[in-house]
């Protein structure tokens, strides 16, 4: 009897055990937005990515495999080091299962970098460099929202085929801006354009006046702004100063979202060309996901915001298709699951980690044209997702040569 007893209890620990490891390893989804919260990109994601992650969690049910959803987030200050620690401190201490949003391009870089010796999923909205996808890829990362090469592709393309065929930059001075200028300069030279020069000024800078006046006497017909959130709308507000659209020269801003449209206002804002992955007032499904999220955060959402829900959101489908949050069945899902929501609409994700979805060709409207609080956007053109990325096969991934 006894014999039999000891049996059957050892066959109920062993059946459960097994039962555990296939499904959630810690009785609890744990996942991570870690971004900046306090500086140049906190309108551009911030808090409000929190949110947007948060709405994810609650649409899927609050549960996946039986166990809670948990959302927690910290704020990385755009430095690679404080993200790193954070990193290893979520990963092997507080059993965090995937970190997502990652502003900042040298932050993302080197969080990967984490997740990647961790066997940990990570999966960026927040920055932009191909290198995430390209050289420094992952078997364990994600490129969700957008890129530079997608950026390049649309605003770039846009103005070149505009008769703005002399380009001169003004660049971020780290990862991401050398990213954008790269792939831009690029695009502008294969579609006929010249270079004439750049310059690269510091994160969170505050006075552009000596960076513009070189923009400005180098007589380029289009100044890119290989920069993004604060510092973009810092170099706009001094170049309306200086009169440099005045002159007949046109700002590019290559990384520009509804975030600092608003912040900048219309006025000062109107006629510049962008490029998103997302808009608000796109369609009915833009809408409604647009409303909730104002309800919640009193702002509409831009691409980051939009792409950190759809990223959460796919995650946890994953987890759930896999019946584990082990990294390598969950990787092995978001490889090969297609993405259908209001995001990432018939996107896919290649064997680099890059998810291939349609990115939206705006433009500023005028004050007068607006109809609505945060009517902001004409929307010019579709860049279909084939457009906007990078072949795989392409990307320097060594991964999809496997």
């Amino acid at each position: 009897m006894r014999k039999s007893l000891i049996a059957s209890l050892a066959f109920l620990l062993a059946t459960s055990t097994a039962a555990f490891a296939a499904g959630a390893s810690d009785g609890v989804v744990k996942i991570g937005i870690l971004n900046d919260q306090s500086g140049v990109y906190a309108d551009f994601g911030g808090k409000s990515s929190v949110e947007a992650a948060k709405m994810a969690a609650e649409d899927f049910g609050g549960k996946v495999l039986g166990v809670p959803i948990e959302i927690i987030d910290a704020d990385h200050q755009n430095k690679p080091d404080i993200a790193s620690n954070i990193a290893r401190q979520w990963y092997d201490q507080d059993k965090v299962d995937a970190i997502m949003e990652l502003t900042t391009s040298s932050v993302a870089l080197a969080v990967q970098a984490v997740a990647k010796e961790k066997k940990k999923i990570d999966i960026v909205t927040g920055a932009a460099t191909t290198d995430l996808t390209g050289k420094q890829c992952s078997p364990y990362g994600f490129h969700w929202a957008y890129d530079t090469h997608a950026l390049a592709v649309g605003t770039g393309g846009a103005l070149v085929k505009q008769g703005g065929d002399t380009w001169f930059f003004l660049t971020a001075d780290y990862a991401f801006g050398y990213s954008l200028e790269q792939q831009t300069s690029d695009f502008v030279k294969a579609s006929g354009g010249k270079i004439l020069g750049s310059v690269r000024h510091p994160l969170s800078t505050n006075d552009f006046s000596s960076f513009l006046l070189q923009a400005q006497s180098s007589g380029a017909k289009v100044i890119g702004l290989a920069n993004a959130g604060l510092d973009t709308s810092n170099a706009i507000k001094q170049a309306s100063e200086f009169g440099i659209t005045q002159g007949g020269q046109h700002l590019a801003a290559l990384l520009f979202t509804l975030a600092e449209v608003h912040g900048l206002g219309l006025q000062a804002a109107q006629g510049l060309t962008l490029t998103e992955g997302y808009y608000w007032n796109l369609d009915d499904k833009s809408r409604e996901f647009g409303k909730r999220f104002f309800a919640r955060t009193g702002k509409m959402p831009n691409m980051i915001h939009a792409g950190t829900y759809s990223a959460v959101l796919q995650y946890l489908k994953a987890v759930q298709k896999a019946g584990t949050d082990d990294t390598e069945a969950v990787a092995k899902q978001l490889h090969e699951m297609p993405v259908d929501d209001f995001f990432g609409r018939g996107g896919t994700v290649g064997a680099n980690g890059r998810m291939i979805h349609d990115m939206y060709l705006l433009q500023v409207k005028k004050p007068e044209e607006s109809k609505e609080p945060w009517d902001y956007f004409n929307v010019l053109a579709t860049i279909p997702g084939k457009e906007a990325y990078i072949d795989p096969a392409k990307s320097g991934c060594d991964l999809v040569k496997q």
